[in-house]
């Protein structure tokens, strides 16, 4: 099962959430799946690493790209 860490961290100075869009890709680029995370109210300065799996099958090889993240 592809899996993929993702860091999430706030650089601002006030407390913010944010949402991450996991796409992955099959050896020609094609998305093959699209999976979501986040983290709400995370404090200034501070980080986490949600880990993001896919429910594909392990062949063929995945590949975890981000597509968008957005604070809000």
């Amino acid at each position: 099962m592809p899996a993929s860490l993702v860091t999430i961290t706030n650089k601002t100075d006030r407390k913010a959430s944010y949402a991450v869009q996991v796409d992955f890709v099959d050896a020609r680029g094609h998305v093959v799946e699209t999976r979501y995370t986040g983290a709400e109210d995370l404090e200034p300065g501070k980080r986490q690493q949600p880990i993001v799996f896919s429910r594909k099958p392990p062949e063929p090889k995945l590949t975890a790209r981000l597509a968008k993240a957005q604070r809000y």
